[in-house]
């Protein structure tokens, strides 16, 4: 059986592929980067969001985004800064799952709920793995991931591979522009969505306390009297007085995809939110990273392939200078 230089090339780069995705990637996988200590975050409470958008105008005016009007597919145009989706005009925006008669709040049958959109500030961020030139940056002390557009190529890498749909490249710049929240990291204060929340439904603080906060609520009773801290949590600012609600199992960011410094508390299945369930508890930073330092090692791989080339190289050329031998002779 004879078999040509692309087939060969072929089978080797498939064969190389199926072990790295067959085992090859689990052992290859580093371990997910630790959540910094002082870590910062924001827990959003669904059950607690009225929709009023403050903290949308709020976020526009701190960040000084000029407003946006945009028409939804097939709709009316919309009013004066009514943004459909986040932009690299709108890094934070609040959207509605609505079901059925929508009658009741935090009902998936039948009713509705709200969700707040922007950057997560994962633990180990794809944004961050992926960029080649290290625009995107993790704080280690806060754990904030911030955009540096002075060193920002436009490449766009960070926007492939975020999970959340987050980082947004600006196409109408002639020079490209990549924005997403980084959670006020600008002000000398708390970020301006949680300073305006009137329910507290935005919170910031330490993720650690965020979570022991979280905890609390999980565990109360649903329907049961509850003092809502707002704005900086333990900071003191009068709190809203509410009810728990009917919450849905677990913290959503505590763990997916290595964990995140924005988490949530929905009484809708975290999905109808928009936000992904289907994702492993591993980041995906630690798979890829993981594979190029396995393939790069003592840099054996890109040995073995350039072994192969030259020898298939040789192979031809032995072949061709036999071949003009026997012309010549004849």
């Amino acid at each position: 059986m004879s078999i040509n230089r692309r087939d060969f090339l072929k089978v080797a780069a498939s064969g190389g592929a199926l072990a790295v995705a067959g085992g090859g990637a689990a052992h290859a996988r580093r371990e997910d980067l630790p959540m910094p200590a002082d870590a910062i975050g924001m827990l959003y409470d669904s059950t607690q969001c009225i929709g009023c958008k403050a903290c949308v105008a709020a976020c526009r005016q701190a960040n000084d985004l000029a407003p946006v009007d945009e028409v939804a597919p097939g709709g009316d145009r919309g009013y004066w800064d009514a943004p459909l989706d986040l932009s690299p005009k709108t890094f934070n925006i609040i959207k509605a799952y609505q079901h059925g008669t929508m009658e009741k709040k935090d009902r998936a049958e039948n009713g509705f709920a709200f969700v707040k959109r922007h950057c997560l500030h994962c633990v180990d961020p794809s944004c961050v793995s992926a960029c080649p030139v290290t625009a995107m940056v993790k704080d280690p002390k806060t754990g904030v991931v911030t955009h540096d557009p002075d060193v920002c190529i436009g490449c766009r890498y960070c926007v492939y591979s975020c999970p959340f749909n987050i980082p947004r490249y600006d196409y109408d710049d002639p020079f490209g522009k990549i924005a997403k929240c980084e959670m006020c990291n600008h002000l000398d204060d708390i970020p301006a969505c949680c300073d305006v929340c009137p329910t507290g439904a935005s919170l910031f603080g330490k993720v650690v306390d965020l979570q022991a906060e979280a905890k609390k609520r999980l565990a109360a009773k649903p329907g049961s009297a509850y003092v809502f801290p707002r704005g900086e949590l333990g900071q003191g600012r009068p709190p809203h007085e509410g009810k728990i609600g009917t919450y849905q199992p677990g913290l959503y960011g505590e763990k997916e995809l290595g964990g995140t410094q924005v988490q949530y508390l929905s009484g809708v299945p975290f999905d109808k939110l928009g936000l992904p369930t289907n994702v492993p508890d591993h980041a995906y930073a630690s798979v890829s990273e993981g594979i190029q330092h396995m393939l790069y090692k003592g840099m054996v791989a890109p040995v073995a392939l350039l072994g192969v080339m030259v020898g298939l190289a040789w192979r031809s050329t032995s072949k061709r200078a036999e071949s003009e031998g026997k012309e010549d002779a004849s």
